[in-house]
Parts: structure tokens; C-alpha cells; sequence
């Protein structure tokens, strides 16, 4: 029996698609360049069937109703990235260097009045209700392969604006059970520079993918140059 996709990632999976065109076209040179390859076609061909598969794995968070959805289908891809270059031999922490910096370069394709403005609305009061909201909501795992976390008010001397402790992390469980353990670190540095574009520090200290009990996730604005 065929796997299929779910209807809600069947839904946006062109725009999924598109995106992952992007980042190839965006990461060619330093995949030439890096990591030694030639046949760009054929390293293309085999991301995008690869991706094909993932999207069959994808499990499903919650849809609209859940802001961690957004987050799968944004990075997702880079699962299928890492599968085949892995395949091809390149060492995870080149195959994690090519993917920050190729995220980095799709992401400073918006505007930075864009991207500011992504930021300015992650950091606002009405967002940031949001997730306290939905932070208790996720203690009631509906989804087994979801997040779980908590809000974390600042307190006296911290100089973060808010922050969210991942008690149990969606990409973790996913790497676990395709066998993506040894590529999942190189999502989560992905964040970084996926805050920082869009005018938000992030601090972290510490991973569930690193052994640790929660992601420690501290939010403050960047000051303009």
C-alpha cells in the first residue's frame, strides 16, 4: 500500500516544493565548490525525491490550528537535504554548514522591511498571548509527534523580553523514528539565523537533541546598527 500524504501538507505542498527549489539553486555553489559535486542534476533529482518521502512522514501537528506546523513545513526539507548528502558521503557537520548558510541566503531573500516586520509581530504582546496560549494547550499532547512546552516569563535581572522551554520536540521525535539522529542538530541550527534575519536574538544554551531535559529558547530584540 502507497503512503500518502496528509491533506493539510498535500495542501501547501506546492509551495513546500518551491521552497526546496530555492535552497538547491540557493546551495549549488557551495555544493560544487565544498562539497565536490558535479552532477547538480542529479543531486537535485534526488533531494526532490527524497522530499517526496518525507512528505509522507511528516506527521501532523495540528494544521492552522497549531503555530508549530508552519515550522515543520518550513524546515522540514532540510531532512531530505541531509539524507542524500549524507548518501553521498559529506561529513554531517559540512552538510550542516551548507544548509545554515543556504537557509540564510533564502530567508534574506524578503526584504528587510519584511523581515522586520515578521519580527516586530513574533515579539508583540498579541503574539506573545498566543503562545502562552497554545504553550498550555500543547500539554495536552493531541498529537503524539508534537511539541510540548512552556512560556517563560522574564524574572528580576533576566534580559530576555520572553522565552519557551521545548520539553518535547517534533523534530526530535521525527529524526528518532526515520533514523535522522546524527543530522538533527544541524536543525537546530537553523534557528539562529531563522531569529536573526528577522531582528531577534536568540540565546540557547542547551537541546533536547543535545541530551538536555528541554530546549532553552530566550528572546530579545536585536539593536539596530
Amino acid at each position: 500500500m502507497a503512503e500518502t500524504i496528509h491533506p493539510f501538507y498535500k495542501q501547501h505542498r506546492g509551495a513546500m516544493e518551491a521552497a526546496m527549489r530555492q535552497r538547491l539553486d540557493l546551495a549549488e555553489t557551495m555544493l560544487r565548490e565544498r562539497a565536490g559535486i558535479t552532477d547538480m542534476a542529479g543531486i537535485r533529482q534526488e533531494v526532490m525525491d527524497e522530499f517526496d518521502i518525507v512528505l509522507t512522514q511528516m506527521p501532523y501537528v495540528g494544521g492552522e490550528q497549531s503555530r508549530m506546523s508552519d515550522f515543520f513545513m518550513r524546515l522540514m526539507g532540510f531532512m531530505a537535504m541531509s539524507r542524500v548528502l549524507r548518501r553521498h558521503g559529506l561529513p554531517v557537520p559540512l552538510i550542516g554548514e551548507i544548509e545554515r548558510q543556504t537557509y540564510k541566503a533564502q530567508l534574506l531573500t524578503l526584504s528587510e522591511a519584511e523581515r522586520l516586520a515578521e519580527g516586530y509581530q513574533f515579539m508583540s504582546p498579541e503574539n506573545q498571548a498566543l503562545l502562552r496560549e497554545q504553550a498550555i494547550k500543547s500539554q495536552r499532547e493531541d498529537f503524539r509527534q508534537d511539541f510540548v512546552y512552556d512560556f517563560v516569563e522574564p524574572g528580576p535581572g533576566d534580559k530576555f523580553e520572553f522565552g519557551i522551554n521545548y520539553k518535547a520536540c517534533g523534530f526530535c521525535k521525527f529524526a528518532a523514528r526515520h533514523g535522522d539522529n546524527d543530522v538533527l542538530p544541524n536543525i537546530c541550527g537553523l534557528d539562529f539565523d531563522a531569529y536573526a534575519t528577522r531582528g531577534i536574538r536568540l540565546e540557547r544554551t542547551q537541546t533536547l537533541a543535545g541530551g538536555a531535559s528541554h530546549c532553552n529558547f530566550r528572546f530579545l530584540r536585536l539593536l539596530p546598527d
